[in-house]
């Protein structure tokens, strides 16, 4: 094959979920986020293992992947859609149960228009200034949205991923501030949040990244390995580049393996000349530029040719070549092309 294969463990993101719910604590329910096609890995097989381990509530951003998921999972869980409400979703929100996440007065009203009686959930703006009811406008409509009864209140930490940022605790004291004395239940806490302790757990918890094995979770049992076919190696003299623009030139004989991979696999071009793939334990640094389909890689010091390298592995986790990338692991795992042949442990029938 020429292309890149990737390798997902699902009892390792069952593993995590595990994890995450004994930190969430017994009293607190853990849902998952699956947005963005389980973050890149799945949606439909992520879902299916998650559903056998006992999750009962998912997070997706649009209703198109709740739709999705309802398709997949059946009639019992409950889905929740992070943007809201969407005119043009109300049939979707409707024929597949879905639970939007009212973010603002213009949403609140066309929902209770559109769809009276069917089951919502509040997002409230505790400081990220992204999605959710700002402190006035909250003050404005709660006793309106709080008397159809709300699934869940909910608001998303900025920077839970720094335990020691001041703006966690900001928006605890706003979140408590803003739904005291109300008995819906409440959700303030995905993985970041999960972390800095019980206080920011409330009833519902939602660890996204964490699932994947990615940071903050430092615990985390890894998810995922890319491996890269090798597709030609040659020798080059003493003053030949390789790639587009020149831009690496051997200073002595040189192997170059030229692997099936790029940018339209997900490796992206800021990694040229600054990430390694391995051959088993051994580093070989890319050379030259990135480009669609095809990479340069030294492997001048291996003792033979190699026939495949890996780009994620437990040598190089998705948080490291994501630092090398100046990017976050999200971006890596959501950036995986679908030309990579997907392969699970786990997978269930």
């Amino acid at each position: 094959m020429a292309t890149g294969e990737l390798y997902i463990d699902l009892e390792a993101i069952a593993a995590n979920w595990r994890a995450l719910e004994r930190l969430s604590g017994a009293e607190v329910q853990t849902a998952a986020v699956v947005k963005a096609n389980a973050y890149g890995l799945g949606l439909y097989p992520v879902a299916r293992r998650l559903a056998d381990e006992g999750v009962k509530h998912y997070f997706v951003a649009v209703a198109e992947e709740g739709t999705q998921l309802r398709r997949i999972l059946g009639e019992g869980p409950e889905i929740s859609v992070l943007s809201g409400y969407m005119l043009d979703d109300t049939q979707a929100f409707k024929q597949a149960r879905l639970v939007p996440m009212i973010n603002s007065i213009q949403q609140l009203t066309a929902f209770f228009e559109a769809l009276p009686g069917h089951p919502f959930g509040v997002q409230l703006d505790t400081g990220m200034n992204r999605l959710g009811f700002g402190l006035q406008d909250w003050a404005a409509v709660a006793e309106i949205a709080l008397e159809a009864r709300p699934k869940l209140i909910m608001s998303h930490l900025a920077c839970a991923d720094d335990p020691s940022h001041p703006m966690n605790a900001q928006q605890l004291k706003k979140f408590q501030y803003m739904t005291e004395g109300v008995s819906v239940p409440r959700s303030l806490a995905a993985t970041g949040g999960i972390l800095l302790g019980r206080d920011f757990h409330f009833d519902v918890t939602r660890p996204g990244i964490g699932l994947y094995g990615g940071a903050p979770f430092e615990d985390a049992e890894p998810v995922c390995e890319v491996t890269l076919p090798v597709i030609q190696c040659r020798t080059i003299p003493p003053g030949e580049s390789v790639g587009y623009g020149g831009t690496w030139t051997a200073k002595a004989p040189s192997r170059i393996a030229t692997i099936s991979a790029g940018y339209a696999d997900g490796i992206f071009r800021a990694l040229s000349g600054r990430c390694d793939v391995y051959a088993g334990p051994v580093p070989c640094r890319l050379v030259g530029r990135i480009s669609m389909d095809l990479i340069g890689v030294d492997v001048s010091h291996l003792d033979t040719d190699p026939t495949e390298l890996a780009l994620i592995c437990p040598y190089q986790t998705i948080d490291q070549l994501a630092e090398r990338a100046g990017t976050i692991g999200y971006e890596i795992l959501t950036s995986l092309s679908p030309r990579y042949r997907r392969r699970y442990k786990g997978l269930r029938a």
